[in-house]
Parts: C-alpha cells; sequence; structure tokens
C-alpha cells in the first residue's frame, strides 16, 4: 500500500518502480493478483498502460471492469479470471509464490488456463484460471502483443 512493495528472493521492501525495474532486469515477468471489479475507478487505458510498462504480464482477479479487461488485452497483459467461487483467499495465495502458466498453444476465446504455483518451501499446487481474451481479435491482439504492435505489423 502507498507505492511500495515487498521486492523478492531477498524480501525488502522498495518503492514499486525500483522492484519493476530490478524485476525487468533480471528478465522476471510479473502477475497481478486482485479481487473483484479489477479495473474499477481506474483511468482506463492509462492504468493498462501502467501495468504493462511496470512488465505485468498477466493479471488474475475474480472480475474485471468490461473496458479496463479489453485494455489491458490491447496492452499485450493477459486478463485471467478465477474459475466461479474460487479467490486467491481461497486458494491460499499470498503473492509471495512463483507462478507459471500453461494452456496458451491453441487460445481461444476463454480458454481454461492452468496455473502452477510454488511457495517458499517448494510446495506445489495447481488451479484452473478463464483467459478472459474473448473474442477472435482480441487473440490478434494479445498474441501480438497488444494492439499497437499489432497493427504496426499489419501496416509492414
Amino acid at each position: 500500500e502507498g507505492g511500495v512493495t515487498k521486492k523478492f528472493p531477498e524480501g525488502k521492501m522498495t518503492s514499486i518502480y525500483e522492484a519493476s525495474v530490478a524485476y525487468q532486469k533480471a528478465k522476471t515477468p510479473l502477475i497481478v493478483l486482485a479481487g473483484r471489479e479489477y479495473g474499477s475507478g481506474s483511468s482506463r487505458d492509462w492504468a493498462a498502460k501502467g501495468t504493462m510498462m511496470l512488465g505485468v504480464k498477466a493479471v488474475i482477479a475474480e472480475t474485471y471492469e468490461r473496458i479496463h479487461r479489453s485494455n489491458l488485452v490491447g496492452m499485450g497483459v493477459l486478463p485471467l479470471e478465477f474459475q466461479p467461487g474460487q479467490t486467491r483467499e481461497s486458494l491460499g495465495l499470498t503473492g509471495h509464490e512463483e507462478y507459471a502458466m500453461e494452456g496458451f498453444s491453441a487460445l481461444k476465446p476463454r480458454t481454461i488456463v492452468k496455473v502452477r504455483v510454488k511457495d517458499a518451501a517448494g510446495r506445489e499446487k495447481a488451479f484452473d484460471a478463464i483467459a478472459r481474451v474473448d473474442t477472435p481479435e482480441e487473440i490478434s491482439y494479445f498474441l501480438h502483443g497488444g494492439i499497437l504492435p499489432y497493427v504496426l505489423r499489419q501496416m509492414l
């Protein structure tokens, strides 16, 4: 809260920006764990741009504000949704774990993605999430890394 976060693996408190720079330098992709109506009250496309610029590759939320979900796809960030009835709390997720995702080889609207989680003690668990890439056009945008790279490649 307040623009700070814990940088792993050392556990040092630092600014979100400084942690982002360190993770990007180490080529560590980031995810966001979120609750309901993720993106509500945001400044729309700027919120999605900021997320992408911080190095976030995916957001796993209970639900999304409709336009923000679409803007995330447009920035090349994958919006994933917990299965109905699941939350980060019910799954015991703290955000201190390592995450890996599978199931992108045949991405279709609302594909189920397997999320594998490993905690600091090495314990592993997995859950299914719904890829909220809802249309064939959004899949094209996402696979190109966002709408701008998609348009530029079309022009070339």
